[in-house]
């Protein structure tokens, strides 16, 4: 019987599609290994049922949590268990013995969420603790920042239960004789008992030493503690499935100090010296990470810091504030730590920003310092404390030697540093450029009696190298604790045990071939992609597709321009931020914070994976299957593979992932492209004609615009109708106002714009959405522009940005439709004229995407710089003052393409100005312009909604305004609420 009909017979819930094997491939790693089928257990009893089946189909288990895994702990050949989906229950909180008993897939913040009442906490908290699950920690034993004050997951870790892989139960109890001791823990123990004095020597010698078995808990001085022992054997002895782990009281008060140093060698040195002070976190960042963050999104990302080159984040907290603060001052103050500069940071909301760079590390290094792509793999090397400055002096030689770059970082208080490496994965060589950094780092590390992991696990990234660490005797400890767990080696092979070669199994980030060039279809990532990867291919559109039917679209350059980077089946040739549609999609590193939900900081990404809490619907997920569309084997090699377009379906394109994902991915950017070269000359889906083209066809309707407005009403009511159209029966039709805003405009002293007419000029673009559907909030910003001193004026003839084309990827019309915005705006940006936005999402496109669809076009580029939003504008106008609006509480719904492009900033800033009292909603409204109007995602659109927008409004009290820029905002309003919401123009008008 096949694997998947065997799991569920045996009542599991399994898959074994393309789609779901794609996506459980890979990991954070840099491995990819498909599975042969993902089981999703239910409980306990189900993941037990699970192994069952495999082991009597031979097929190994791998199990798998949030796999945040930058090791390759998460990927594995035959059966992967997914405990993330069904099994995250907290089971128990016992607030007196300071204990929680959860299930593996329980996510670590969740766990701290419901503590919190209690004024209780999980202790270790790693930068991934808003996806990560306890299962992953236990795993892995993770530690986090704050494993000075909390230490690590195995000193966290009360209880556990499971099953090792001979199938034995267990239920083990840390410091506890076992009541009953299976035969696997009296082996263990026995095994301990034979090499005590090697044991003693060799293992424990350092907090951070966590690769390898941790043989040191076996010894009896210690318990002989197999609870302990289990802990970061990375599910290759044992299958968790229940864990009691310690909480521990949360302090009242907390005090970041930033200290600043010459570089990242001095602040290695000075960590030892900071522990004299006893913080909770001792946290080290490169100033070539920093830069990063800058360069991606502007100095305003990045609060005020010290003097340097590098810097330390110390914590310091407790109960007492008074004595919290004069441990901050002692720390800054303290001339032993050789800083430049320090600074003790006061506000919550700066510190916050400041841990979420930090938190963000892991996404931020993913791009290096000199620009290209950067990877896992040796990225959490530890060294004693006191050694941890050398280390990085020579690491850093090491680095360069090998003719590669870095931005290290870490809990330097505990001596473990992260780092990513622009590694040539693109190369013919990069196997081999990959084994000979990865060897000559291990020898450093051992030299240094040091550790190869320190919090992340050896997976497949390390185990190889185990034997620069550690001496023939304990490698032979290692498969002889395998062996008594799991003799047929079916849990998570070639890891720690019979380790696969590193330089196995990776997860290349360009085509296994060159592709020809062609004159076929150009890609919004430059040169003709489209056609070199159908070429690399086997080309099977070829005999359908017409060659011009997309010659044009992203970042298009002339042909003869030179390849800024060296020849690769899909290199560019204009110089880009990612190189080509390959590295682009390689751009997701697997970080997962997708997953996560982000909304509570004010975050929109993933709000798809937030209503399904399925990994296809996570921009990790759609990443995965495009990556193994260009790459893979799993997925059919084709811009119209099912398992592709299957991921995609529900992106909203809310681009809330170019701004929330550490490493920038533009999964908006990506459909769109997909979209354009799956249907270049064919056949589209109706929504397409319809929703794409929207604004054709307004414009249509504006010629009689009283018949069109009782059709409209008229077809309200008939949903075979909308159907036909592609549209959900249960979406309303918004109607036409009687009068255009160009019609109002007309009448109302509004004249288009012409050089040196007018005193202080602001160019009002009113977007066709605006114009057609609401124009009393173009009236709206008329009388705000001319109240702060502007003269607003039009275009010399209406302009659309064609959003509505670059969603459904029709992107040769919608770089036509660009061109002609530019020739039109442009004589007012050459002059400095502000642009100024009404709808946001338009507002985004002519700040983002006309850049990348005209790439090089210098009228392009003043536009863009030109464009503003309304609060942006006004901010920084000299002399304006906002209105009073003290007393009024705003509940503010910011449009997604607002947030990811443009940020929110200079409207809160404006409406704190104003006096308000502003409620922010974080997420994604779920309408997304044409997305929630589409035939079958209706309901995800409505989960979408139901995440935060709906219950906020729900709540809101009478007097509340509903404030929401974006069009589609407040029509999903209307539709689900009933609830009407204006635009800040019209809060500031009246």
């Amino acid at each position: 019987m096949p694997l998947t009909s065997a799991l569920r017979a045996a009542g599991l819930e399994a898959r074994d599609d393309d789609t779901t094997r794609a996506i459980y491939s890979s990991d954070a790693s840099l491995y990819r290994v498909p599975p042969l089928a993902v089981a999703f257990p239910r409980s306990a009893e189900e993941l037990a049922s699970a192994y069952a089946v495999a082991r009597e189909a031979g097929v190994p288990l791998t199990t798998r949590g949030a796999g945040t895994s930058v090791a390759g702990n998460a990927v594995g050949p035959g059966l992967v268990v997914d405990t993330s989906r069904h099994l995250n229950r907290i089971l128990e909180i016992d607030p007196e013995a300071r204990a929680a008993r959860v299930q593996p897939g329980v996510i670590q913040e969740q766990l701290q969420r419901t503590a919190a009442p209690y004024g209780l906490r999980f202790g270790p908290d790693p930068s991934t603790s808003t996806r990560c699950t306890i299962g992953g920690m236990i795993g892995n034993n993770a530690c986090g920042s704050r494993s000075l004050g909390y230490g690590r997951t195995v000193d966290n870790v009360l209880a556990l239960r499971g099953f090792f892989g001979t199938t034995s139960e267990f239920a083990v109890s840390s410091g506890y004789d076992d009541p009953t001791p299976t035969q696997e823990a009296t082996a263990l123990r026995a095994l301990a008992q034979g090499d005590l004095a090697h044991i003693r020597t060799q293992f424990g010698r350092f907090g951070r030493q966590v690769s390898g078995y941790s043989l040191e808990h076996l010894l009896p001085e210690r318990g002989a503690d197999v609870t302990r022992f289990l802990v970061g054997s990375e599910g290759t002895l044992a299958v968790v499935t229940e864990a009691t782990v310690r909480l521990v009281p949360d302090p009242k008060h907390r005090r970041m100090i930033a200290l600043g140093f010459t570089d990242i060698v001095a602040a290695g040195v000075a960590s030892p010296a900071v522990l004299e002070h006893n913080p909770t976190a001792c946290e080290g960042l490169d100033a070539r990470l920093i830069d990063v963050l800058r360069n991606r999104r502007g100095d305003a990302a990045v609060p005020e810091l010290p003097r340097g080159g590098a810097w330390l984040f110390v914590e310091v907290s407790g109960d007492d504030l008074a004595e919290v603060d004069a441990r901050a001052t002692a720390v800054a103050a303290d001339p032993a730590l050789g800083a430049v500069d320090s600074r003790v940071v006061g506000s919550a909301a700066e510190t916050a920003a400041l841990w979420r760079i930090r938190a963000d590390g892991a996404g931020l290094a993913g791009r290096s310092p000199a620009g290209e792509p950067a990877w896992p793999g040796w990225e959490d090397a530890a060294v004693p404390p006191d050694k941890l400055g050398d280390y990085l002096r020579d690491f850093d030689e090491l680095v360069t030697s090998h003719g590669l770059t870095s931005a290290p970082f870490g809990h330097f208080g505990d001596g473990c540093m992260h780092v990513r490496l622009d590694l040539p994965l693109q190369r013919p060589d990069a196997r081999k450029v990959l084994r000979s950094f990865m060897t000559d780092a291990a020898v450093l590390v051992g030299r240094y009696g040091g550790s190869l992991s320190g919090e992340h696990g050896d997976g497949r990234a390390r185990s190889e190298l185990l034997p620069h660490m550690y001496d023939a005797t304990s490698i032979a400890l290692f498969g002889k604790a395998k062996q008594i767990c799991d003799p047929e080696n079916l849990l998570s092979p070639g890891i720690l045990v019979n380790p696969a070669p590193i330089d196995a199994d990776l997860r290349f980030p360009t085509p296994r071939a060159p592709a020809v060039r062609t004159k076929h279809a150009r890609s919004r990532y430059g040169s003709p992609l489209g056609a070199r990867l159908l070429d690399h291919l086997g080309n099977p559109l070829a005999p359908r597709a017409r060659p011009s039917s997309a010659k044009t679209s992203w970042s298009s350059r002339a042909r003869n321009e030179p390849v800024s980077r060296p020849a690769n089946g899909l290199a560019l040739s204009w110089a880009a931020d990612d190189g080509d549609f390959s590295q682009s999609v390689h751009r997701c590193t697997g970080v997962g914070k997708c997953r996560a939900d982000n909304t509570g900081s004010g975050g929109v990404m993933c709000p798809s994976y937030l209503a399904t809490k399925e990994e296809k619907d996570s921009t990790r997920g759609r990443a995965r299957a495009l990556q193994e569309m260009i790459n893979g084997s799993v997925v059919q090699s084709d811009w119209r593979a099912p398992e592709v377009h299957e991921a995609l379906d529900l992106c909203l394109s809310c681009k809330g992932c170019l701004s929330d994902c550490p490493t920038g991915v533009d999964m908006a950017s990506m459909k769109s492209e997909v979209l354009h070269q799956a249907y270049a000359g064919r056949r589209r889906p109706i929504s397409h004609y319809t929703l794409g083209r929207l604004p054709q066809w307004l414009r249509l309707a504006r010629r009689t615009p009283r018949i069109a407005r009782l059709t409209m009403r008229f077809g309200d009511k008939i949903g075979f109708g909308k159907r036909l159209a592609g549209v959900d029966a249960r979406r309303s039709i918004p109607v036409i106002a009687k009068a255009s805003f160009a019609q109002w405009a007309s009448k109302h002293d509004l004249h288009p714009y012409a050089s040196g007419a007018v005193e202080q000029p602001a160019l009002l673009w009113v977007d066709t959405f605006t114009d057609q559907f609401t124009p009393e909030i173009g009236e709206a910003m008329v009388s705000v522009l001319r109240d702060a001193g502007y003269q607003p004026v039009l275009p010399p003839r209406s302009v659309c940005c064609g959003l509505t084309l670059i969603s459904t990827g029709q992107l040769d019309a919608a770089k036509s439709t660009l061109s002609t915005l530019v020739s039109t705006l442009a004589p007012a940006a050459a002059d400095g004229v502000p642009i100024v936005g009404v709808e946001p999402s338009c507002t985004a496109v002519l700040r983002h995407d006309l850049l990348e669809l005209l790439p090089g076009n210098e009228e392009a580029t003043q536009v863009a710089h030109a464009t503003v939003t309304l609060a942006e504008l006004l901010t920084r106008t000299d002399g304006w003052q906002p209105p009073k609006l003290a007393g009024t509480r705003v509940i503010a719904q910011p449009h997604c393409h607002h947030h990811a492009v443009m940020s929110w900033t200079a409207d809160a800033a404006l409406l704190k100005a104003a006096g308000a009292d502003v409620v922010q909603i974080g997420g994604c409204c779920g309408l997304a312009g044409n997305f929630g109007v589409e035939q079958g995602h209706y309901d995800v659109s409505v989960a979408v909604a139901e995440t935060n927008l709906l219950p906020a409004v729900r709540d809101a009290q009478p007097g509340d305004v509903i404030l929401a820029d974006g069009f589609s905002c407040r029509t999903q309003l209307q539709d689900l609420a009933g609830t009407d919401a204006i635009h800040l123009a019209q809060l500031l008008a009246r």
